[in-house]
């Protein structure tokens, strides 16, 4: 799906990954967070690598020392999938305490939060069934969170939202967005977006069809987004 794909994101900054349905976005981050193994090239998560290729040949990566390098990365994805059984703030907690080691207390607290930087606070012990899809969406994004990740992903995470709803995650994403690089409780988190979060990112990166595509910045992804088909990958461009 994908072919010569050359990408680099510096700590901090917002991209936003934009391309018709099956270019490869989904892929993409998929294979960043080992969802989907490469089957070929070289991927880094802070000079980390979690595929490796060396001298024309693959480089075999122990999965142990990937899973604890793909630990680094979270992911909010289309649809929200939360455990239907579970409120929210043990939906939230869940991997905290399985995974990271942290207590109850401490779980909870940071939980605590991020509902309130997502804004559902007072939605902690509802039950998934009992929130709206963007209330859902906000809990998703703040589950990724609790795991402290250096780098968030986002696949498209309002595609599955009404149109009423897409505005709210959006506004969340984007004050995340602008936020936690001087959140003192997080550390400094990458974020690559798609179509809708355009407008907020420092940079773009267009796909059409596994290749990328050169791109002039508009002010609006959908009014007056100019391609420019290449062979080759395109640098990351920058707004001013």
């Amino acid at each position: 799906v994908l072919k010569d794909i050359s990408l680099e994101v510096s700590r901090g900054e917002t991209i936003s990954v934009i391309g018709p349905s099956g270019s490869g976005k989904s892929t993409l981050l998929r294979c960043l967070i080992h969802l989907e193994k490469a089957s070929s090239g070289t991927i880094y998560i802070e000079d980390e690598p979690i595929s490796l290729r060396q001298h024309d040949k693959q480089v075999h990566i122990h999965e142990s020392q990937i899973k604890e390098r793909c630990r680094k990365l979270g992911m909010v994805f289309q649809n929200f999938n939360l455990f239907p059984h579970m409120p929210v703030l043990k939906n939230i907690t869940l991997a905290p305490i399985l995974v990271r080691n942290k207590s109850s207390n401490q779980a909870e607290q940071i939980a605590m939060d991020l509902l309130a930087k997502v804004g559902i606070d007072d939605k902690a012990h509802a039950y998934p069934s009992q929130l709206s899809g963007g209330q859902q969406q906000r809990v998703a994004i703040a589950r990724s969170l609790c795991m402290a990740p250096k780098v968030m992903l986002f696949d498209e995470p309002t595609s599955a939202l009404d149109p009423e709803m897409i505005g709210e995650v959006l506004d969340v994403m984007k004050k995340l967005a602008r936020s936690l690089i001087n959140d003192q409780t997080l550390e400094p988190t990458q974020v690559a977006g798609f179509n809708q979060f355009f407008d907020d990112a420092d940079a773009a990166e267009a796909w059409v069809y596994g290749g990328a595509v050169d791109q002039k910045i508009s002010s609006s992804v959908y009014g007056g987004l100019e391609y420019m088909y290449r062979d080759m990958t395109i640098p990351v461009y920058t707004q001013p």
